[in-house]
This record gives C-alpha cells, sequence and structure tokens, in this order.
C-alpha cells in the first residue's frame, strides 16, 4: 500500500521513451564501446594514459555546458598521446541540508521551478548532445541511482558521492555498472569507509533494484575519489598530500580490493573551494607521482571543477558560463591546467 504521506504527482518518462526521442546512434554506439576499453585500461594497469575528468561543478544550462565541452573536445586532440578527457556533467547535486540548487534533473530551465519529468529529459538530452558533438563520453554523479537507466549508453566514467557512498544502494548500483565507478570517501575522511565501499562495489550482489530482482557481476573498476575531508569543527584537510597518499596506498595494500586505484579530486576539501588552488593540487599529485613509484601506480587521474567563467554565482545573477554551486577555475586557466598536466606527463615517461 503506498504511503499517504507522499503525494505521487506524475510518472516520470520510461528510460526506452526517451532514448527514443534522444537516440545515440549506430557510429556513436560503436565508438562507446571503444571507449570503454580505453578507459578500463587506465585503472586496471595496462594502459598508461591519465584520465582527466573536469567540467562544471553543476550542469546549470545546456548552451554554455556544450560551448564548454567543445572547447575541450578540441584540446582532447592535442593532449589524446597522455590524458583522457573525460567530461563532468553533473546533472543532480547533492545538498547537506536539503536546501539549495539540486540540479538539472530537478530544475531543468533555471527559475522556472522543479519539475522532474522533463528534468530527467533534458538530463538525457544534454548527456547525449555533448557526447555527439564533441565525441567525449561523459561523467556525472548518481544521485538517484535509478537515472543509469537513462544514461547507460552515454556515460563513460560515474561517481558515487561523499554523501551516498556509505548508502548500501548506491554500493549494489555501482557492482552493476559496465563502467569505472569512483567512490569518494565521506566528509569526515574515512578511508575504512571508502575502502568498504570499492570492496562492496566490486563483488556480485543479489538485490532489488527499479522493481526488479537483480543479479550484479561486481565492478573490478571501482575504486577511491579523494576530496579532502571536514573535521568535526568544519576545518577543511587535504587528503592529496604525500603523508595521505602514502598511507591510502598501505591501506589498500592490506584490502581485498582488484585494480587498487585513486582519482584525486582537486577542489572540494582538498582545496576548501579556494578554486584557485586545484592548480597546486594537481602539479603537487603529479611531483609526487614521479618521485614516488607506489603513488604513481596508485593515481590514474584527477578531477577538476572548471568552467568558462572563473569563480561562482547565485542562481539569480546570471553570468554565461559561469558556476551557480562551487566555485570553478575558468576556461583560461583550465586550459593552461590541461596544458601543464601533460607536459607533467611526459616527464613521466
Amino acid at each position: 500500500m503506498l504511503s499517504k504521506d507522499m503525494d505521487f504527482l506524475k510518472k516520470l518518462p520510461t528510460p526506452e521513451e526517451l532514448v527514443k526521442v534522444y537516440p545515440l546512434g549506430k557510429a556513436m554506439t560503436k565508438r562507446k564501446q571503444l571507449f570503454d576499453r580505453e578507459i578500463k585500461k587506465i585503472f586496471s594497469g595496462e594502459s598508461e594514459k591519465f584520465l582527466l575528468n573536469i567540467g562544471p561543478c553543476s550542469a546549470d544550462r545546456m548552451d554554455a555546458v556544450l560551448e564548454y565541452a567543445a572547447r575541450l573536445g578540441e584540446i582532447q586532440k592535442e593532449v589524446a598521446e597522455n590524458i583522457l578527457i573525460v567530461p563532468r556533467v553533473y546533472t543532480s547535486k547533492p545538498r547537506t541540508i536539503g536546501k539549495g540548487y539540486m540540479g538539472m534533473i530537478h530544475q531543468p530551465y533555471i527559475g522556472q521551478g522543479e519539475d522532474l519529468s522533463m528534468g530527467i529529459a533534458a538530463v538525457r538530452n544534454v548527456h547525449r548532445q555533448v557526447v555527439q558533438e564533441t565525441g567525449l563520453f561523459t561523467s556525472d554523479e548518481l544521485l538517484y541511482p535509478e537515472t543509469i537507466h537513462y544514461l547507460a549508453d552515454l556515460l563513460g566514467y560515474a561517481v558515487i558521492g561523499a554523501r551516498s557512498v556509505e548508502n548500501q544502494q548506491h554500493r549494489l548500483v555501482a557492482s552493476g555498472l559496465n563502467i569505472p565507478v569512483g567512490l569518494k570517501n565521506p566528509i569526515n575522511g574515512s578511508i575504512n569507509v571508502m575502502l568498504n565501499a570499492i570492496e562492496t562495489a566490486q563483488h556480485p550482489h543479489h538485490f532489488i533494484f527499479n522493481g526488479w530482482e537483480v543479479m550484479s557481476k561486481g565492478n573490478e573498476f571501482a575504486h577511491g575519489v579523494l576530496r579532502g575531508f571536514l573535521e568535526e569543527g568544519g576545518k577543511a584537510v587535504r587528503n592529496c598530500d604525500y603523508e595521505h597518499l602514502g598511507e591510502i596506498c598501505n591501506r589498500f595494500a592490506s584490502r581485498n580490493v582488484e585494480n587498487p586505484a585513486v582519482v584525486v579530486d582537486c577542489n572540494h576539501s582538498n582545496s576548501d573551494k579556494q578554486y584557485l588552488r586545484q592548480i597546486d593540487n594537481a602539479m603537487e599529485v603529479l611531483d609526487m607521482m614521479k618521485v614516488y613509484a607506489p603513488i604513481r601506480k596508485l593515481v590514474k587521474g584527477l578531477m577538476i571543477e572548471s568552467y568558462l567563467e572563473d569563480g561562482n554565482q547565485s542562481v539569480d545573477d546570471g553570468v554565461y558560463g559561469k558556476s551557480i554551486t562551487d566555485p570553478c577555475l575558468g576556461w583560461e586557466k583550465s586550459k593552461q591546467l590541461i596544458y601543464d598536466i601533460n607536459e607533467k606527463l611526459e616527464e613521466l615517461k
């Protein structure tokens, strides 16, 4: 019996309906298969390429996201020997106390109220447009695990966020995905929680999902994402320095994890949301990779929050290409950072 404490407003369009409206096409479907093999080789260690998951904190409007992604598509051609770029197209935003902008899935058009039915269609459309116009396969945070049905043919990479990583359903769904999934350390920084999530996601599971009894195969490319953490008093602490990375290498060695790997999130608590610090964090991690073999083996990529304009703004300010959530690097700084990362990777050869 349905709860009387919820109003069931309307049924969402089905994934099958939206795939018909926003199809990927046969050529891109074949290209996706090649991409999936390429990114998995990064996490298995067969490839020395470096993952760069870069883009806006939140994909707030399609025109700015597409312009940004087009620029990434051009620069990918220049750095393809060393870097695999996966654009952040994050359409679902967790809120610490349940208030604030919750992403395109809730608000497909800024200022026009919430409409999840239109939102899920907009999410499918923006991911498809980025893929078709740039040839780059996208990433998103799976705030709602059910949305994977709408995006499975488009996503090249997925993330379970710091507020969701202890949730059993998120871990189980990650175990059934055929793409690498990054599981972030929680807000309090517990590496044990992150490692438990990785192990869970790597094992097969029998569970309930979307009205079905399902069996997953386990995801051997589930890995950690280091985003820094907050102490009890609210102070931000980095976990991408030598001390923490060295400890995490040792912690992985003591666990039953296939393809041990982390991606370093250069923003959030690692930067204390001071977006310019992302540059220093990226360079420091790459310098450590040059000197310390275990860190070089463990770190497979970086996350950078980046958009057309520097910083952030309120939802109502209306500056095109400027983040309405966390502050981001603007395009010129981002472009230079990509070149600098590529140069550092050349030195690692």
